[in-house]
């Protein structure tokens, strides 16, 4: 496996290294001893996956309430995977990084905990996997507009389709402070 460090402090992509053959392939998509010594200490305690067809961007969510770090890979399909640091006090606050995730080059990204996600479907459907450090707490989700122009993120889809919620999400100049997550180098 190849550990990338992004300009984002503690976010990391991971390229796994491929075996294949005329029956197909192989590969490691977790191993905690090489994980570790390239910074990803967490214990995973909840897996999740959700299937999205084209042009759905869901995002960007975060938690303040147990709050979760994330190992994210689309199993099957195309997603432009984002992530925004919203961690007070980071060099790095209110940027935003992003990565083609697919099922032909399966890498994945490990997202710390103080970044809100989100990702956009490239290809007719995606299937996404997402390993979290904690359980998911309803009362403690928040989310930034995807679309606050202060990130100036490229989606890749031109009409996204959306869930409600993340269509009424703030910008990041309002939210209020006591919502960011603070940053612990």
């Amino acid at each position: 496996m190849i550990f990338e460090k992004t300009p984002i402090p503690g976010l990391i992509v991971i390229k796994p290294k491929l075996f294949g053959d005329s029956r197909g392939f192989f590969y490691e998509s977790f191993r905690k001893n090489l994980a570790s010594e390239n910074g990803i200490k967490e214990d995973f305690v909840q897996d999740n996956c959700s299937r999205s067809v084209k042009n759905t961007l869901r995002g960007l969510h975060y938690q303040v309430e147990q709050t979760q770090a994330k190992l994210v890979s689309c199993t099957y399909g195309a997603v432009l995977d984002v992530v925004v640091d919203l961690r007070k006090g980071s060099p790095t606050f209110g940027e935003h990084y992003s990565v083609e995730l697919n099922h032909d080059n399966h890498w994945m990204m490990f997202i710390p905990k103080g970044l809100a996600h989100g990702f956009s479907v490239l290809s007719d459907i995606a299937d996404f996997m997402y390993k979290c450090s904690d359980y998911y707490l309803p009362r403690g989700e928040r989310g930034v507009l995807w679309s606050d122009e202060q990130f100036g993120i490229d989606w890749k889809v031109e009409h996204p389709i959306l869930s409600e919620k993340d269509t009424k999400h703030p910008r990041l100049t309002e939210i209020n402070e006591n919502d960011l997550p603070v940053y612990l180098p």
